[in-house]
């Protein structure tokens, strides 16, 4: 399983989210950061929502599916908890 999280740099929430993303332990999946300063649709896309997280599914081809954005006071615990949701559908 794939996760892409949207970010910049200096963005606090999107570096907390990541932060914690990567102390999960209990769930295999692997985290693409990519910074949406290096895109224009990106930027354009994601410039007010960040941090977002993308869960990519393979569908025949890949699809991007949204994850709800995690509280920031969320746990590493409470978080793998919700992702765990969305990684199994």
């Amino acid at each position: 399983m794939r996760l892409i999280l949207y970010s910049k740099p200096g963005c606090h929430l999107c570096e907390g989210l990541q932060e914690k993303l990567e102390q999960i332990k209990n769930l295999n999946f692997e985290l693409e950061v990519r910074d949406i300063t290096t895109r224009d649709d990106w930027f354009n896309a994601y410039q007010y929502e960040i941090p977002v997280l993308l869960r990519v599914a393979s569908q025949g081809e890949e699809v991007e599916q949204p994850i709800p954005r995690p509280s920031p006071r969320a746990t590493v615990q409470q978080l793998e908890q919700m992702l765990q949701k969305y990684l199994r559908s």
